[in-house]
């Protein structure tokens, strides 16, 4: 289909076809520029994953067991969600400038996702069971791991598997418009500014395989964890 819509557009400014944008993809591969950027976007991704995850764990936790808290965070995530991405990564420039900006914008999204997964499995626990760790003097430590972290457990897999493509996607998307020294971002605005649409593709390519490529090592985590929990 791809080479067929190549076909049809007749030029590789419209819709190169697989063959010029491999053979691109081929050539950034052996580019030390290429491997550096790709390092400096994946080190982002991390970064804002590593904050925004654990602090959006904490405060679902906090929001899922106390309703004022839950009271004042609600309306801080109903306006970080309706926020446009394009002006987070926009008014982010102006303040932190081109290295910080995709990290701050991908943790302003990515917050939001672990925050709800949280809130959503603290508040899925069993009332019965709640009730029957109620007889016996827990501390908030024990009662967090026999009754919460089992729970909860299934709902932050799901938050982090639908953030680190959130991730992947803002943290590129705010490359391209601050274009920081090395990025995949600037590689990509950088093919489109020289309209060298097949090197533009093959960029989108490496994302999207580097994208992948992360999930897949969260999923082998995840499942190798999941074993251990019932191998012990």
């Amino acid at each position: 289909m791809w080479e067929l819509g190549s076909q049809v557009s007749g030029s590789l400014l419209i819709f190169p076809g697989p063959l010029p944008v491999m053979s691109n993809l081929l050539r950034l591969l052996q580019s030390p520029r290429f491997l550096v950027s790709l390092g400096e976007s994946f080190m982002r991704v991390i970064t804002a994953l590593v904050i925004s995850a654990p602090l959006g764990i904490i405060v679902g936790i906090g929001a899922g067991l106390d309703k004022r808290i839950a009271a004042f965070i609600r309306p801080l995530l109903q306006v970080i969600s309706a926020t446009p991405v394009l002006s987070v990564i926009l008014i982010a420039f102006l303040l932190l400038g081109q290295e910080r900006t995709p990290v701050f914008t991908a943790f302003l999204m990515i917050f939001p996702v672990m925050t709800s997964n949280t809130i959503a499995g603290v508040q899925a626990v069993d009332t019965r069971l709640k009730e029957l760790l109620c007889v016996y003097p827990l501390s908030l430590y024990r009662t967090l791991r026999i009754l919460y972290i089992p729970t909860l457990a299934p709902f932050i897999m799901g938050g982090l598997h639908s953030s680190l493509s959130l991730c992947w996607k803002v943290v590129v998307a705010a490359e391209v418009l601050v274009q920081p020294f090395r990025a995949l971002g600037t590689g990509m605005h950088m093919a489109k500014a020289q309209l060298e649409i097949p090197e533009l593709f093959a960029w989108t390519v490496a994302t999207v395989i580097a994208a992948g490529f992360s999930e897949l090592v969260l999923s082998f985590v995840v499942s190798g964890c999941a074993k251990r929990k019932d191998n012990p």
